[in-house]
């Protein structure tokens, strides 16, 4: 059970200090929970970030760690298809003279799929509140999400999924091919016992991208904000 995990309980409380849980941190959170994350480093060093880029092999994405940095994008924090040695050592040390730099998140160059949103806040008056929307940079234009209190039962992730207005793209839209629907409700519920685990303990969680995939779905981004 979450709840009674230690390492899960531990990464929430070490980043009690900063209010947030970096990234790396919140990947390895929801892989301990189940869900499935890229292959990643947090890499302190150069060495490290370029020996793990050969081990999974190029090209690779290269992120900004930081306390100090909360929206990564804005600082140029965020680098893919990164192809080989010496491009990736350059954007470390880049990256080293942004403000509050603890190294680099070096991770597999994910292929293109369909970009959703997963993410939950704590209502005062409701409790927790699930959201599932069509993710990527176009979330807040389009606008198309479904929400539901947690926890979530298996027939309210089919709910949230079909309540969708792009559904059809989940299900292979002009020829495409299908996500699995099965992944993705596995993904829905597994994060709803996230959610539930640490709704004493957070404020929201957001994954965005959740990428789907005919056989998987990935926690491509995430973030977590503590309570106060």
């Amino acid at each position: 059970m979450i709840q009674s995990s230690p390492d899960i309980l531990r990464i929430i409380e070490e980043a009690r200090g900063e209010g947030w849980v970096l990234e790396p941190d919140a990947k390895r959170l929801f892989s301990l929970a189940g869900l499935v994350v890229p292959r990643f480093v947090f890499a302190r060093t150069v060495d490290e970030a370029t020996g793990f880029s050969r081990e999974i092999g190029y090209p690779v994405v290269a992120k900004i760690v930081s306390p100090k940095i909360f929206h990564k994008s804005d600082v140029g924090g965020v680098v893919v298809g990164i192809g080989e040695d010496g491009r990736l050592a350059a954007i470390f040390e880049r990256f080293r003279n942004l403000d509050g730099f603890l190294g680099v998140l070096v991770e597999e160059m994910l292929p293109k799929g369909i970009e959703l949103i997963l993410g939950a806040k704590i209502d005062l008056q409701f409790g927790p509140m699930i959201l599932l929307g069509m993710g990527g940079t176009g979330v807040e234009i389009y606008k198309d999400v479904v929400l539901r209190m947690a926890p979530l039962a298996e027939k309210d992730a089919l709910a949230m999924i079909g309540g969708l207005k792009a559904r059809r793209l989940l299900e292979g839209y002009r020829g495409a091919n299908p996500v699995d629907k099965g992944k993705l409700t596995e993904t829905i519920l597994g994060f709803s016992e996230v959610v539930m685990a640490l709704k004493d303990r957070i404020e929201s969680i957001d994954i965005n991208p959740l990428l789907c995939y005919p056989d998987r779905c990935m926690v491509a981004d995430a973030r977590i904000i503590l309570s106060g």
